[in-house]
């Protein structure tokens, strides 16, 4: 019960982020006339395909009388859809559907009295179901600590990406995650699981209910865990940004995340990239990482949240040379360049403020956000590093200044 209800969910989500044609259906409820007149029937009509839906085009019959069009049709076998589309419009959608296929759609023209007219049946022949092609595109991988899916929504439209693993208590498939998105590319980990094999699976949903074969897998999560800060120290290079207002380099990694001490801040007055380098003691293949941002309300009652100092753009640099030499980083690079002993192993973006505010304009569930920390991702062929090195591009306020107040970094030591 517990996975349908989750499912049901999902799909409650995914209607509600969505728009439904169907709103067009408002307004229709109550007779507008005493005419009983049975109204005549659409003529002329056409049909444009798209994927997973139709628009039909048509001319209205010759009538003041008529109030709207319905289309009546199945999406799938015994799931029934019908659509309005007002007296002002000549053409009405139809979508949902589950596969690329003909369906049979029954036209009405419907008077201001709720008289039907004779059915006007046309052929529709939608294209393969948005939800289709992600499915078809789907993929799962091993991952530290958990799996990586990827697909690609190239049409961007909303669908919901669901995970399932065995669970050896009861012998089922049971879900493990939901994903919703509307993004062109789906590319994310979930973690939190031991390296024992498992069965996996990954199937697609969308609005209307329609849900594709699950695909399966069988993965062994690769061993991560957290670097031990304890080994953290310094690794002061001439080109790194002078340190500004005593928020010493150390504080980087001294468990403090919100805001009720210091972190690391860079001097006034410098140009990007503002870079600081240090040591992590160990030579780790890195998996991910956690930043925390200086956050709002830190003692003084002022706003940093998505603001000041914060780093938007930022990038991280790694070397596992036995003592790198100094190397002055670029604003900008693509992942894999090499400048001197550094490699770049990823460039960041910090997310825009959850609620949809502007970043200046944030509000307390955003701030929130910034507290709990944001987890990156590294890339699975990222070199084992020993050394590393953040360079920031652009803070929130694209100003002379960075500060960070926390980062945990975790990977597999070599």
């Amino acid at each position: 019960m517990k996975e349908i209800k989750n499912h049901l969910l999902l799909l409650l989500s995914l209607a509600v982020m969505s728009a439904v044609s169907c709103k067009r259906n408002d307004g229709y409820n109550e007779p507008l006339s005493t005419d009983k007149t049975k109204p005549g029937v659409v003529t002329n009509v056409s049909v444009t395909d798209y994927n997973g839906g139709s628009n039909i085009s048509y001319k209205l019959p010759n009538s003041n009388n008529v109030l709207y069009v319905l289309a009546k049709y199945q999406i799938r076998d015994g799931v029934s859809r019908e659509t309005k589309a007002s007296y002002f419009l000549d053409t009405l959608n139809v979508d949902g559907f589950a596969k690329a296929q003909e369906y049979k759609v029954q036209l009405y023209t419907v008077s201001r009295s709720n008289v039907m007219s004779d059915p006007v049946t046309v052929s529709v022949h939608p294209k393969t179901p948005v939800y289709t092609l992600v499915s078809n595109t789907a993929a799962i991988e091993s991952d530290f600590g958990g799996v990586h899916i990827t697909a690609l929504n190239k049409l961007k439209k909303g669908v919901g990406i669901i995970v399932t693993k065995y669970d050896s208590l009861t012998k089922k498939m049971l879900i493990l995650d939901q994903h919703y998105t509307n993004t062109d590319t789906i590319d994310y980990s979930i973690r939190g699981m031991s390296t024992a094999k498992r069965n996996f699976g990954v199937y697609v949903t969308d609005k209307y209910g329609n849900i594709s074969d699950t695909l399966k897998q069988a993965v062994s999560p690769l061993f991560e865990e957290i670097l031990d800060k304890g080994l953290f120290s310094p690794y002061k290079l001439t080109s790194d940004t002078e340190i500004g207002y005593g928020w010493e380099l150390p504080n980087l990694w001294d468990g403090h995340t919100d805001g009720s001490s210091a972190g690391w801040h860079t001097q006034p007055g410098n140009k990007p990239p503002f870079v600081c380098s240090f040591n992590v003691g160990k030579t780790y293949k890195l998996s991910r990482f956690v930043l925390w941002e200086r956050p709002d309300d830190d003692g003084g009652g002022n706003k940093y949240a998505f603001g000041h100092g914060n780093p938007r753009y930022f990038t991280m640099w790694g070397s596992n040379v036995a003592s790198p030499k100094d190397a002055k980083l670029p604003v900008s690079s693509p992942v894999g360049t090499k400048v001197g002993d550094w490699i770049n192993l990823g460039n960041f973006t910090y997310p825009n403020p959850p609620s949809g505010l502007s970043p200046d304009n944030h509000n307390a569930a955003d701030n929130a956000f910034v507290l709990a920390g944001v987890n990156f991702n590294f890339s699975l062929n990222t070199p084992p590093v020993h050394f590393i090195r953040i360079g920031v591009a652009q803070s929130w306020e694209n100003g002379d200044i960075a500060h960070i107040m926390e980062v945990s970094l975790y990977g597999s030591p070599e």
